[in-house]
């Protein structure tokens, strides 16, 4: 997971020095981008049918190779066809080693699976924050097409051998908890049942609207330090002197990276929707604090830090309450499935920029983020909850029958 995080968030290190040398724009650039997060997300759910049938360690070596001759690719492109098509590879190998890897955790620590999940998805998160450094200094010096090339064939290998050390549990070796903090299926559904089920798709739209809420604020970041004149502005926290811009964004690798693991840690204990309707509550409040007192440069941080804190937990929270649902069996493809979602989040932040020009002002868009946030929340507890007992009830409901016949 840490070898793949680069694909996603060290992109933005190299779009400027390519533009630089070829002049295609950066929108036309960015395509790239968006190319890689669609074949990264929505391609899961057939990727995970693939490694819950073949298992997890040859499914993920191949795809170490993929994400290899991705950035190698990249060091070669000389048309934007030809950077489309490595964003493609990248995208489709990036799929497989994320669905898997999560898919795996979720599999083998029933007892915590919250916790798993969420330092699984850590390593995506805040994978790129030991290397962000290295790959913009190999950019200054050698060019962006060495820092893509060694990079790549680096990431692919360590992505091979560490996967020929994965393997998934056999039937009977991991035991479901007799009496876990969280509701868990006797059951395995399989992907069809699962999209049948209502619950799904209530899940289905929380991480929507959770997912595009986030990134939607997120995205306007810049242009609210921009306009309150804060982005310089030096700020001194624990120690640490950076301009206002500079340390939010630098507050993202860290928290989001923090709060997968932390956020899955709670809710093994407290329940998957209590703790989702805290994260999501807290999540909704920063983004409409965050524009109340953006205009403080130690506030601007500190808000920022909060909004990215309570909004990547949604990669260890549903993931868990999906195979908490669904079983382990398919867990991998009923994930990926709903890991779709962020493909779908992905498409609807672009719908930001048209409310700002319709409203001429990027306040609806924190307005909306705010409230879908909210909305969330609130369907954790009073739909997602009761729904989620009724599913589990009735999946175990032909079992006790059985068993007194």
């Amino acid at each position: 997971m840490v070898m793949i995080a680069n694909l996603q968030y060290g992109w933005t290190l190299f779009v400027g020095p390519i533009d630089q040398k070829y002049q295609w724009g950066r929108a036309a650039i960015q395509v790239a981008f968006t190319l890689f997060v669609l074949t990264e997300t929505w391609l899961v759910p057939i990727e995970g049918y693939l490694i819950d049938k073949f298992g997890p360690r040859i499914m993920i070596s191949c795809s170490g190779v993929l994400v290899a001759i991705a950035w190698v690719l990249n060091s070669v492109a000389d048309s934007l066809l030809l950077l489309y098509i490595g964003a493609a590879i990248g995208g489709i190998g990036a799929g497989v080693i994320y669905g898997g890897s999560v898919g795996n955790a979720l599999k083998w620590f029933p007892d915590r699976r919250g916790l798993a999940a969420g330092l699984t998805a850590a390593g995506f998160g805040a994978g790129s924050a030991l290397t962000v450094i290295p790959i913009a200094n190999m950019i200054q010096s050698q060019g962006y097409e060495a820092a893509f090339l060694w990079f790549g064939l680096g990431q692919g290998l360590v992505v091979v051998l560490v996967a020929l050390l994965l393997r998934a549990p056999e039937p009977g070796e991991v035991a479901v908890p007799s009496a876990p903090t969280v509701q868990q299926t006797r059951r395995d559904y399989s992907p069809g049942e699962v999209l049948k089920t209502p619950v799904f798709w209530v899940m289905y739209a929380m991480f929507v609207m959770v997912g595009s809420g986030g990134l939607m604020a997120v995205a306007q970041l810049a242009p609210i330090a921009t306009d309150f004149n804060v982005g310089t502005v030096p700020v001194s926290l624990l120690g640490v002197t950076l301009p206002a811009l500079t340390f939010a964004l630098t507050i993202d690798r860290v928290l989001n990276g923090i709060c997968r693991p932390f956020f899955g840690w709670v809710s093994d204990h407290i329940g998957r929707e209590n703790t989702m309707f805290g994260a999501f509550l807290v999540e909704g409040i920063g983004i409409y604090a965050l524009l109340l007192f953006a205009s403080s440069p130690v506030f601007f941080v500190i808000l920022s830090g909060l909004v990215f804190f309570a909004w990547g937990e949604i990669y260890s929270l549903f993931p868990a309450t999906c195979t908490d649902i669904y079983g382990r069996k398919f867990a991998t493809t009923n994930y990926g499935m709903l890991y779709t979602a962020k493909g779908t989040a992905a498409l609807l932040v672009p719908l930001a920029n048209v409310l700002t020009v319709a409203t001429g002002s990027w306040h609806a868009v924190f307005y909306v983020s705010a409230v879908l946030n909210i909305v969330a929340a609130a369907m954790a507890l009073l739909v997602l909850k009761p729904m989620r007992s009724r599913a589990i009830a009735q999946a175990a409901a032909p079992a006790t029958v059985g068993s007194r016949q």
